[in-house]
């Protein structure tokens, strides 16, 4: 990393540290202590980012207790199965370690390169200060890695690499672009749960442990297919996985919609939605939608595997839920997590991206739909797959079918590869189909006739990346 990003990322690191303590409230007039209003948002700053951070909403139950993965992690010898996990493997999983977790002998010894990161009881030891982002792992009073949960961090935080690459200070929001979601679950002993409730789906009523395991490891990197449990198509037409990139989780306040297909429904809804049916957390959920077919005949059928096993009616005793009281604050946090700002010259050429703008707001017609300062429409932000010009294979997945208007922030994050390794940057729309910011500009040229000249496109590109 040059000096100069170095720079960058310390400036863009203080900002967001003032941003989540909220000094300003505190040294505003306006705003002193016992203003309800002002306490209660910073209360909830703080519990939303240790939720963020930290909370599993009980899944421990599942996926140590039925798939049995901290067995997988902690190997033969250590009270698991197999080789177990080293970090060096999990990092090149794109598992991420938070430096600030780390006592400073790890520190030193990391820096030193006296710690063996080939050996999964170093990667136990980090479980145990709570150093890897978004894995929990519990352990015995005998020191024995006894079940391990996941948090949102898991997917939706990465490190800024300022120790090695993979070790650094948290990122909160940004995509783990390089997380092999699909890989790190198929090392799961038992695949069982995954087996019974694909088959519950009409045609996947043969498929093997072997075959979700192939299904898993076909994600790859920095992708996530969250429709996959409640419709069980694995692949697209084309024969390619249909899983989607996970979506930064930064800059989100003002937006309605949040995910790819966006008519799911809004952030705090997507909250409870992963919490209790991706996550496997104990707690209520409920959407009729999914798996209510008298109510919604035209819907219900596309979720056979939600209708056969009831997912948008998921009940636990009031008492038992571990996610509801969690939301407020969760979504407070999130909604608090500003979009990180490019640095002119680093990141962007600024004469370019001021050609750019002109552009952006003109021939190239985006404030259309990418409405500044929002970066998407104000209100309803989906459009559906003909408007846009792309197949409607991954919304025809979702209860509305249609996509979401992507906000535009932090897109030189991706466009640069900054904290991912190489072959992970870029990759834009919803499947990363396309590549580059530069493919996306060329899609819409010609899906919309725009007639934009090459050093047209290349400044607008300029722009995007100064958002």
């Amino acid at each position: 990393m040059t000096n100069e990003m170095k720079k960058a990322v310390a400036a863009f690191l203080t900002i967001g540290t003032l941003a989540v303590s909220c000094p300003a409230l505190a040294q505003n007039s306006e705003f002193n202590s016992g203003d309800a209003t002002a306490d209660n948002a910073q209360t909830l700053v703080r519990e939303g980012r240790e939720i963020f951070r930290f909370d599993t909403y009980g899944d421990e139950q599942f996926w140590g207790g039925k798939l049995r993965l901290h067995e997988a992690i902690a190997g033969q010898g250590r009270g698991g199965v197999g080789n177990g996990l080293t970090p060096t493997t999990a990092i090149n999983l794109g598992l991420k370690v938070d430096v600030d977790a780390l006592p400073q002998n790890v520190v030193q010894g990391l820096q030193s390169n006296t710690i063996n990161l080939n050996d999964p009881a170093t990667t136990l030891a980090l479980l145990q200060v709570n150093a890897v982002v978004g894995v929990k792992g519990n352990f015995s009073p005998e020191g024995r890695l006894s079940s391990v949960g996941f948090t949102c961090a898991l997917c939706h935080s990465t490190v800024d690499n300022s120790l090695a690459f993979g070790i650094g200070h948290r990122l909160d929001g940004w995509s783990n672009r390089d997380l092999d979601v699909g890989k790190i679950v198929a090392l799961a002993p038992d695949v069982s749960p995954f087996v019974q409730l694909l088959r519950s789906s009409p045609g996947n009523e043969e498929i093997t442990p072997q075959q979700v395991r192939n299904v898993l490891s076909s994600w790859g990197p920095g992708k996530f297919d969250a429709q996959l449990l409640l419709d069980g198509k694995a692949f697209r037409p084309d024969g390619g996985p249909a899983a989607t990139l996970i979506p930064d989780a930064f800059g989100m306040a003002g937006v309605n919609l949040h995910t790819w297909t966006g008519a799911w429904g809004t952030v705090t809804y997507w909250n409870a939605f992963v919490a209790a049916l991706e996550l496997q957390g104990v707690g209520n959920f409920f959407d009729p939608r999914l798996d209510d077919p008298a109510q919604f005949p035209d819907i219900a059928p596309r979720f056979p595997i939600a209708v056969a096993n009831r997912l948008g009616h998921k009940k636990v005793d009031p008492a038992s839920d571990l996610i509801t009281s969690k939301l407020p604050a969760l979504h407070f946090y999130q909604l608090a997590i500003p979009a990180p700002k490019p640095q002119p010259g680093v990141h962007f050429n600024e004469d370019a991206a001021e050609r750019g703008d002109a552009l952006f707001s003109g021939k190239a017609r985006c404030n259309e739909c990418h409405v500044e300062p929002l970066w998407t429409e104000p209100g309803w932000n989906a459009h559906r797959p003909q408007e846009i010009g792309i197949d409607s294979f991954q919304a025809e997945r979702s209860p509305d079918r249609v996509y979401k208007t992507a906000k535009l922030s932090g897109l030189y994050i991706r466009e640069n590869g900054l904290f991912m390794k190489p072959e992970n940057k870029g990759k834009f729309f919803h499947d990363g189909r396309f590549r580059t910011l530069l493919d996306v500009v060329n899609h819409y040229n010609s899906f919309f006739g725009l007639a934009l000249t090459e050093e047209e496109k290349r400044d607008l590109v300029e722009y995007l990346k100064s958002i």
